[in-house]
């Protein structure tokens, strides 16, 4: 285009067809659509301005679809109700009368006007801006083609609360790999916290821990625990993402979370005592003691007393004695 957009193909001025919907009485009732119809004929690179009880309609189409051809217009322009319910049926209008569906433009003169405005006087301004806004924007379009490219057929769902961990099921089931990816140390989130669920009062655990194993053993999910996303590059179907995982300083592999190592371990960067609370209350509670045999994973630690969790046996053990 030259001429600051008013030039079709660089040959002869933009020709736009500009045709405003009555949507039965959904827009009309408020919204003065004859005059609209009729000011916007005055419109330099307008050549055809047209209003209709529904342009969406079959009828309403074809009207578009001869009128491209008749006055070998460049660009349409319709006001009429939301892009998001109608903007693929004129799409497809204009493509059928052989102009690029890009060279379209809807207004929404329904939902952002008529339904939204009492006065009339005020809606068909209103209306009025938003359509010249439109015209002036379709100017600067430029035909452009729909190609298909190979996506990855992969999902990163980020959080793994009962939402994130329900998500990842329903994909990962339907044949789809998932990597589920979560901040804390555990998955679950909030409702793994909660005694009751709302409104059936029904056990959180007992609707969460399926859940958690479920995901745990699938498949078709990757779980990544203790990670965040540091960098996200790409497009739709085709993004790379990095995720960071947190240094957790224990071979996840080994560990049965027997609490030994937690003892014997020569820092302190962990208080002496420690307490079991929920709600306030203290359930346990219990004191680091020196060991006597600080190599073995011995008896002589308390951590059990509250959580009950024990040493693997000898010759579970790794020739170091780790855990």
């Amino acid at each position: 285009m030259s001429d600051n957009g008013k030039q079709g193909n660089g040959k002869h001025p933009v020709r736009i067809g500009f045709y405003i919907c009555h949507c039965g009485t959904n827009i009309s009732k408020t919204v003065d659509v004859s005059s609209i119809a009729e000011a916007m004929k005055a419109h330099p690179n307008v050549v055809v301005s047209k209003e209709y009880k529904f342009m969406c309609s079959e009828p309403g189409q074809a009207m578009i679809v001869g009128d491209i051809a008749e006055h070998q217009l460049d660009r349409v322009v319709v006001a009429a109700c939301s892009p998001l319910m109608h903007e693929p049926t004129f799409r497809s209008a204009v493509e059928r009368g052989g102009m690029n569906r890009y060279l379209f433009e809807m207004v929404n003169v329904r939902e952002q006007v008529s339904w939204v405005t009492v006065d009339p006087v005020a809606a068909t301004k209103k209306a009025q801006a938003l359509i010249r806004g439109a015209v002036a924007r379709v100017l600067l379009h430029e035909p452009l083609e729909m190609r298909r490219v190979p996506i990855g057929k992969r999902v990163m769902i980020v959080g793994a609360g009962i939402a994130g961990i329900e998500a990842a099921l329903m994909i990962a089931d339907a044949g789809y790999e998932v990597i589920l990816v979560e901040k804390e140390d555990s998955i679950g989130g909030h409702m793994a916290k909660f005694d009751k669920t709302f409104p059936t009062l029904d056990c959180a655990a007992c609707i969460l821990t399926p859940k958690m194993v479920s995901v745990a053993k699938h498949p078709n999910i990757r779980l990544l625990s203790y990670s965040e996303v540091e960098e996200v590059k790409g497009y739709i179907g085709n993004f790379k993402i990095r995720v960071r995982k947190k240094a957790r300083f224990v071979d996840v592999e080994k560990c049965n979370s027997c609490g030994s190592c937690y003892e014997a371990c020569p820092s302190q960067p962990f208080p002496l005592d420690r307490k079991l609370i929920l709600g306030g209350k203290v359930f346990k509670e219990g004191r680091r003691m020196k060991t006597k045999r600080p190599r073995s994973l011995g008896p002589d630690h308390d951590l059990w007393v509250l959580t009950g969790a024990q040493p693997m046996p000898e010759q579970e053990r790794t020739p170091n004695g780790g855990a």
